[in-house]
């Protein structure tokens, strides 16, 4: 890759109007903006708003989930039109990738998404990449698209990940925008106003999370405002607008980063204390250290591995599916050591 990576989030209450619905206005301004960034990066557009764009096509819509997932379908494809018509303007062409967390758990599957988009842009393409609500089996609120943007930022190695906000960056208690953060410590997310949008799914304190994450594996992260007087994305990447938090150094294999970004997606094993010392003398997961186990997962797939007190200590790749371990059999080797990142 000649290019760095640049990821850019997109919530449902940044693009879209009063009414809920994707503005054309914003979605024009996002497509010549980001055109001038196409020149210098690979760019991946992970984009909220299918929903509000489908919602009106749905009778008597209540926002249960059934209702959402048909929302989406609807809204999928206009949402889509609406950048595709934005971006032609100047000379680039869009492509959809809607995501599921099969896609970031499983390396086989997570490699071949990886060859589509380099394969995308190398043809000058930029891709649109979304939930795919419509056959989730999890509520939409888990992800209002942050943790979609951090795993694709962390798996594909970007140098920069942005998050557009309603609010244009982080508020401090004056309500003024915070233009730079060396650390997310408690006494930055204190600062989070914890009421969410009316439109979205999320609010800071998702960002924040997801940008800690981002941080850890060395991705600068931007939380930036997309209408009208919030700067938009040009001066927020210039660092003139925005919150920037700033990255943590890292040596990390392109391999090990996708443990790690994987690792967001599945289950958490909690282990007993014999357990967790044999993991950080660089030794193999087996079964009969694991004290409890939270969320299913298939074999290949990929966990957060917690102490008692459910402090994340590493990431593994399981040799095993959640349904071997129910016995728990002793010698069974769940995760290999070269399967097994600290952090």
């Amino acid at each position: 890759m000649t290019k760095p990576i640049l990821v850019i989030k997109f919530g449902t209450s940044a693009i879209s109007n009063k009414n809920g619905e994707p503005d054309e206005n914003i979605i024009g301004q996002i497509a010549q903006e980001v055109s001038q960034l196409q020149k210098t990066h690979h760019i991946v557009l992970v984009s909220s708003g299918a929903v509000g764009a489908g919602k009106k096509f749905i009778y008597k819509y209540d926002g249960s989930l059934s209702k959402r997932k048909a929302a989406a379908a609807i809204g999928n494809p206009r949402l889509i039109i609406k950048y595709n018509e934005a971006f032609e303007k100047h000379g680039i062409q869009v492509a959809q990738s809607l995501c599921e967390r099969r896609h970031f758990a499983n390396r086989e599957l997570f490699l071949e998404l990886k060859e589509t988009y380099q394969e995308l842009w190398e043809n000058d393409i930029i891709p649109i990449a979304n939930e795919n609500d419509v056959v989730s089996d999890r509520e939409l609120k888990f992800s209002d698209n942050d943790e979609l943007a951090t795993l694709i930022a962390a798996g594909f190695g970007a140098s920069h990940l942005m998050i557009a906000t309603e609010s244009g960056g982080l508020l401090d208690n004056n309500k003024e925008v915070v233009s730079h953060v060396a650390k997310i410590d408690e006494s930055i997310m204190n600062l989070v106003d914890t009421s969410k949008s009316s439109l979205g799914t999320g609010g800071m304190s998702s960002k924040l999370t997801f940008a800690k994450l981002a941080n850890k594996m060395g991705i600068k992260v931007t939380v930036f405002g997309i209408k009208e007087g919030q700067g938009g994305i040009l001066k927020s990447f210039e660092e003139k607008e925005g919150t920037t938090f700033e990255p943590e150094p890292i040596n990390l294999s392109a391999r090990n980063k996708w443990l790690i970004s994987g690792g967001l997606t599945t289950a958490r094993l909690v282990l007993d204390q014999g357990a967790v010392k044999a993991i950080k003398k660089r030794k193999s997961l087996l079964a009969v250290g694991i004290s409890s186990i939270s969320g299913a997962f298939g074999k290949g797939e990929v966990v957060e591995l917690t102490n008692e007190k459910e402090e994340v200590i590493a990431i593994a790749r399981c040799r095993e599916a959640s349904v071997a371990l129910k016995n728990r059999p002793q010698n069974l080797i769940v995760a290999h050591a070269d399967d097994i990142v600290l952090v």
